[in-house]
């Protein structure tokens, strides 16, 4: 019974890491001032959206997946807190939480399912920046950064709650 505790206790602390990490880089300043992600509670949901991705498609292919539903119910609790915190009652809770979730795996699906570089950056145009016009080079420069934090966070371990991402793109073509 303890040692079923202690590692409840390790996966958790491990999981509030990568959640840190994950939150902590997705509200970089650069995303919103120089990559021209919208600064709305939208825009923070679409950049935790592409970093839970990265995460949760590595722990997946590292065979964690009992960290990636870790984390994502770490992620929605986050959510929850974030909703009330924004004045939803209890009324309005479910959902919410419900659109959340279909908002969330319908942009992870989009991820995995981007086949090469341009696909993906169609995704990122459309999920980061609604498919505004005149996102296009902003939206190629942040799914290079995705496509380089992914390759990188395949060296780091995860598992330890080790998580390093790339610089944010400040410039691109």
């Amino acid at each position: 019974m303890l040692n079923a505790l202690r590692r409840n206790s390790g996966k958790a602390k491990v999981t509030a890491a990568l959640h840190a990490a994950l939150n902590a880089q997705a509200r970089q300043p650069a995303f919103f001032l120089a990559c021209g992600v919208a600064d709305t509670v939208d825009g923070r949901f679409d950049l935790v959206a592409l970093h839970a991705w990265m995460v949760l498609s590595r722990l997946k292919a590292a065979g964690r997946n009992d960290l990636a539903e870790s984390l994502i119910d770490a992620l929605f609790a986050a959510f929850d807190t974030a909703l009330r915190e924004l004045g939803t009652g209890d009324m309005g809770m479910g959902p919410r939480m419900k659109k959340l979730g279909s908002a969330l795996n319908g942009r992870v699906l989009a991820y995995e399912q981007a086949a090469d570089e341009a696909a993906f950056t169609d995704a990122v145009l459309r999920n980061v920046y609604r498919g505004e016009p005149g996102h296009e080079a902003a939206a190629r420069a942040l799914a290079r950064y995705a496509r380089a934090a992914r390759e990188r966070l395949e060296h780091g371990d995860l598992a330890a709650g080790d998580i390093d991402f790339p610089p944010v793109p400040v410039a691109w073509d």
